[in-house]
């Protein structure tokens, strides 16, 4: 499979004068500007599958991550099957009508947004299903420290997606972080059958892209304070 370039991902910066400093001039770095700004959220694939070997690739690329005490609280199902893909889908989608519905949104608008979401989990070749387990973390008498383990493993699981999802640019994949998982985790280990130990964080739709996407960032300066 040819690799596509998924967006553009030119490295200069105008609103910023780091790359005049004198010692990026020593690093011949394109190549990491490019993976790290060319990555982009994509929703729509080709009907192509991915390689499981491929698929292994990027899971061994987020296990690399760091994380609190070295514990790596990351767990991983990777749905690769259409019935799963389309159980799942139904019965998240059935669960996100009911709360829109409860919420007084019109009908019209529940619809086109279940539907949206539909088409995307189910036109994914592959899903990541990512979660996290407390085993192994450290467990406090209070709850003070104990919400902030649940953060540290929360934190880490999420470092170890985007390891993921940079690994996926570099060889040519597209994907997108889908967050819908945390609104209905028991739903989610329910269908996948996922131990009670793991915690549903997040869905990672997997494919070679059938769109282009183009978005820029806030200036460093809007989203950065020097002391």
């Amino acid at each position: 499979m040819q690799r596509q370039r998924i967006a553009s991902a030119d490295h200069r910066d105008a609103h910023s004068d780091w790359r005049q400093s004198d010692w990026a001039a020593d690093f011949d770095d394109g190549w990491f500007w490019q993976l790290i700004r060319g990555r982009r959220s994509v929703r729509r694939y080709l009907p192509e599958p991915v390689e499981k070997a491929l698929l292994e690739m990027l899971l061994t690329a987020a296990i690399w991550a760091p994380s609190a005490h070295n514990r790596q609280p990351w767990r991983f199902c990777v749905v690769t099957t259409d019935p799963v893909k389309q159980k799942l889908s139904d019965r998240m989608g059935a669960r996100w009508r009911a709360d829109l519905s409860a919420d007084g949104v019109d009908e019209s608008i529940i619809e086109r947004r279940v539907r949206i979401s539909h088409a995307r989990i189910t036109g994914a070749p592959a899903l990541v299903a990512a979660s996290l387990s407390l085993e192994g973390m450290d467990d406090y008498p209070d709850r003070r420290r104990q919400e902030a383990e649940w953060l540290m493993a929360v934190q880490s699981t999420a470092l170890a997606c985007q390891n993921l999802l940079l690994a996926a640019h570099n060889y040519g994949l597209a994907a997108c972080w889908m967050c819908a998982p945390l609104f209905v985790p028991d739903l989610v280990r329910d269908v996948l059958d996922l131990p009670q130990s793991w915690h549903p964080q997040a869905l990672i739709t997997l494919g070679y892209a059938a769109e282009e996407k183009y978005r820029e960032r806030l200036p460093l300066a809007e989203r950065v304070t020097w002391r």
